[in-house]
């Protein structure tokens, strides 16, 4: 473990020494950059924003990295020194406290936040991925093949939540339909679906009132070690390394304190990074040290360290790795084409119009700003982003 932590505190160093030189700071500048350790040192910007940044969050691991740059100190490094994230119960509650300035960045559901900013008007922009995978179809110890949830009851976290388009991407695959506000049918080959708070699904599951749930982790892992549900498949496996969240930062800070916006963007990448290079600690640092996830160590723990060879029957393209909660910063448009084309044709409690008045061309750009993410790839010395191809396959 030692020689680990040691690796990658050079590796980051070695990228900051990279980053000064392309800067052209040169060799001095460079070792003022990085510490003898390879570690960063506190830079005392000053983002001007005049009081602490306030955030808000659900008690998912998809908030993993927002709570680790707050625990880490990494955005007050960045110039945003942050008060203690706020928790929220769900998605309904934290996009509320966003919308009317109560907190200044959230993580939010990418499908939430399309729909807030196109159908809505809200303002803010979504300035980074918070993650990848990180999400999985659980369901009753007894339900073997997706066939079998016919006439059941399914819970999702929201319905605009990539949750609900993949889950509908795994029922048409099975030939089955989902239904809204009316019970689930085995001859019509029908699945009911409701909204529920994340934190009520493993009860739900374990009393028998739902058959199966498909959310964030840890719950799946929650389940799993309470014995009351088995992952049926990750979405990672679905989708191949998709985003479930973004982070979303209000644009009075955006336009009024773009350095505390930059500030941001720096704060979320080195705390990927510190995950990435941690994933022994990070079920600690949510849990037991910084208090911000109150489900079982253990639990949480393990969403970092999944071993893919315990999972091999549920995977049908093992090779994605989609057990793996993974980071990546940068939000592909490409993504954002293949979620909304994906949200047309996903039945959802609420009034889809907004979709047909936004060219499926033009909604990242609406919705993403990705002006300070290129910078903090540069100032971390990552590769700058490319072109990827998305690939479904339920």
């Amino acid at each position: 473990m030692a020689e680990l932590r040691r690796r990658d505190a050079l590796a980051l160093g070695g990228r900051l020494v990279a980053a000064a030189a392309v800067a052209g700071l040169g060799i001095r500048g460079a070792a003022l950059a990085a510490g003898a350790d390879g570690s960063a040192l506190r830079t005392n910007r000053d983002a001007g924003l005049g009081r602490p940044l306030r955030i808000g969050y659900l008690p998912i691991t998809d908030a993993s990295a927002l709570l680790t740059a707050h625990h880490r100190g990494l955005f007050a490094e960045a110039g945003v020194p942050s008060a203690k994230p706020v928790l929220m119960r769900n998605w309904e509650s934290l996009a509320q406290a966003f919308v009317v300035g109560e907190v200044d960045v959230v993580h939010l559901l990418l499908p939430f936040a399309l729909q807030l900013r196109l159908a809505q008007g809200h303002p803010f922009s979504v300035v980074a991925w918070g993650h990848t995978n990180g999400s999985a179809l659980t369901v009753a110890p007894t339900i073997q093949a997706t066939e079998q949830l016919a006439g059941k009851t399914l819970a999702i976290p929201y319905w605009w939540s990539i949750h609900n388009v993949l889950v509908q991407q795994l029922l048409a695959r099975a030939g089955l339909r989902p239904v809204i506000r009316e019970r689930g049918s085995v001859t019509a080959g029908t699945v009911e679906l409701v909204v529920m708070a994340p934190a009520d699904m493993v009860p739900a599951l374990a009393t028998g009132s739902i058959a199966g749930f498909v959310v964030a982790d840890p719950f799946s892992a929650v389940a799993e070690a309470k014995g009351v549900g088995r992952v049926h498949r990750f979405l990672g496996d679905v989708w191949r390394e998709h985003a479930c969240c973004g982070i979303a930062v209000r644009s009075d800070l955006i336009d009024r304190y773009p350095a505390a916006a930059q500030g941001v963007t720096d704060a979320v990448v080195a705390a990927q990074q510190w995950l990435a290079g941690h994933r022994t600690d990070a079920g600690a640092l949510l849990t037991t040290t910084g208090g911000y996830l109150p489900q079982p160590p253990a639990a949480v723990g393990s969403v970092f360290t999944r071993e893919r060879a315990a999972y091999t029957s549920v995977l049908s393209h093992p090779q994605w790795h989609g057990e793996t909660l993974g980071f990546s910063a940068y939000p592909q448009p490409g993504f954002t084409r293949s979620l909304v084309d994906l949200m047309h044709r996903t039945v959802v409690d609420g009034d889809r119009s907004f979709l047909d008045a936004v060219p499926v061309d033009q909604a990242h750009a609406r919705v993403f700003d990705d002006r300070f993410i290129r910078r903090s790839l540069v100032t971390a010395g990552l590769p700058a982003p490319s072109v990827r191809q998305e690939d479904i396959a339920p």
